[in-house]
């Protein structure tokens, strides 16, 4: 008995090797086949909005890429994260893939979104970011952040901010300011950053922070920009300060990105970020992104992977210093 234990053991090892080596096989068919049927796409915004528009273009351009249409699915609701946990809940094979919003990192820790962004999810590529703004109605008094910080610090709590949901980028990013300045706002939440649009041009609130919903109605008159929160300038509004160069030292540009669950075959895996590099680079996608005044901000997947990393750690100390938990949980 004794002397067939190792044979045994070496048959089960080769039977093991054998099973392994087969499905290695299988899964590099299926990749050279890949993709052999549409590709769901996962949006987890609402149709029409600016990172609707951009996903849209990026992905008529990967599916010229890849042969295979790519069918864009609106999932919008909590600030993002029921379209993220709906893609990280998906099947790796390829075949639905979607955007994923970089404030995953904040509600995956304040436990909004019930998944690990460091280990359910495959990064495939940053593609553009977005550029925020303060805006107030024309007829606002304040012509200046100057003049708006001066009367904040005269009246805390007294001026009214229109922003997309607690803990999204409009909010966290104008808490940012006002911690910066050494103000207080009152902050009202709406559900969408169009919500919170039409209220600030009605004048029912004060100002405005959002990203460039506001652009048109600055343009015709309607809002005055005060500042905006990217590293330099935009083009589209060139006369406009960054926060920063108003002496705060505030950056927000929440790049969006693509992604799949985590596990893809690393051949299929390859076929996308390769399409993806080919659609965020083009001339076709940068003009749509020019139109809506969203920076292309190309990573492909291992750097975009450490870029999250990286802001996942940032988060950490951002929720803490805000107190964004106690926030969440007020609404």
């Amino acid at each position: 008995m004794t002397i067939h234990r190792p044979l045994q053991r070496r048959q089960l090892m080769l039977g093991g090797l054998g099973a392994a080596a087969l499905a290695t096989v299988h899964g590099r068919a299926l990749a050279a086949d890949y993709p052999d049927r549409p590709i769901t796409f996962i949006c987890p915004w609402p149709a029409g909005g600016t990172a609707d528009r951009s996903m849209r273009a990026i992905c008529q351009i990967a599916a010229r890429e890849l042969g295979q249409p790519i069918a864009l699915e609106n999932r919008a609701g909590a600030s993002g994260m029921i379209g993220t946990k709906a893609l990280a809940s998906a099947r790796p094979d390829g075949y639905t893939i979607g955007q994923i919003p970089i404030s995953v990192t904040r509600f995956a820790q304040i436990g909004t979104v019930q998944i690990n962004p460091l280990k359910d999810l495959a990064y495939l590529a940053r593609t553009s970011g977005q550029t925020f703004g303060i805006a107030v109605p024309a007829s606002s008094p304040y012509k200046s952040l100057k003049e708006l910080v001066a009367q904040a610090k005269a009246k805390p709590g007294a001026i009214t901010y229109a922003h997309a949901g607690v803990g999204g980028a409009t909010h966290v990013g104008m808490e940012q300011f006002a911690q910066a300045a050494g103000v207080k706002f009152n902050a009202i939440a709406y559900k969408g950053g169009a919500a919170a649009l039409q209220d600030v041009l009605g004048e029912q609130v004060d100002m405005l922070a959002d990203s460039s919903s506001w652009a048109p109605h600055v343009e015709s008159g309607k809002l005055r920009l005060l500042a905006t929160w990217g590293e330099a300038r935009t083009p589209r509004f060139k006369d406009t300060p960054t926060l920063k160069e108003l002496g705060y030292d505030v950056v927000v540009e929440a790049p969006n990105g693509i992604g799949a669950p985590r596990g893809l075959p690393p051949a299929v895996e390859k076929k996308l970020r390769d399409a993806f590099r080919v659609a965020v680079n083009s001339e076709e996608f940068k003009k749509v992104a020019d139109s809506i005044d969203a920076p292309v901000m190309y990573q492909d997947g291992p750097d975009y992977q450490k870029y999250v990393e990286a802001v996942y750690k940032q988060e950490t100390e951002l929720i803490r210093k805000l107190n964004l938990k106690e926030l969440m949980e007020k609404g």
